[in-house]
């Protein structure tokens, strides 16, 4: 089976997301659904930019909504020139086996002018077969 893969460019970033459920990390019957995500920031502008901050939307299907909000991403506030990408893999939890994400990324320009770059929205889907396997071990 594909991974989807979801895109958005918005000021000169070309933000990339493929997420997964991870079933060896989740337990259904405890409400506990693991998902990962790889996310690909692409520079397509003319400026150089650091990513200093981020803030994430994540939706439960079961109607809990949290906002996350913190410096960089995992640990890192990267530089990105001209052309530079930046990889990186990080992962949430839901209550059910359906939900989504959404947020923004906060650069800063050598000349410290401020933007946001939209992170697109991406379902987060468990696999029905793979819950139904896990429910009869």
């Amino acid at each position: 089976m594909r991974r989807p893969f979801y895109y958005r460019l918005s000021e000169g970033m070309r933000i990339s997301v493929r997420p997964q459920y991870l079933p060896g990390h989740s337990f259904p019957p405890l409400q506990r659904f693991v998902f990962a995500y790889d996310v690909r920031i692409e520079n397509i502008s003319r400026r150089t930019a650091q990513l200093m901050s981020r803030r994430w939307l994540i939706y439960d299907s079961i109607g809990e909504e949290l906002e996350v909000v913190g410096d960089g991403v995992v640990g890192l506030q990267p530089v990105l020139g001209p052309g530079d990408v930046h990889e990186y893999q990080s992962y949430c939890v839901l209550k059910s086996p359906r939900g989504w994400m959404e947020g923004e990324y906060f650069f800063r320009t050598l000349d410290n002018t401020t933007f946001a770059a939209i992170i697109p929205r991406f379902d987060l889907i468990a696999d029905a077969e793979m819950i139904d396997d896990e429910e009869r071990l």
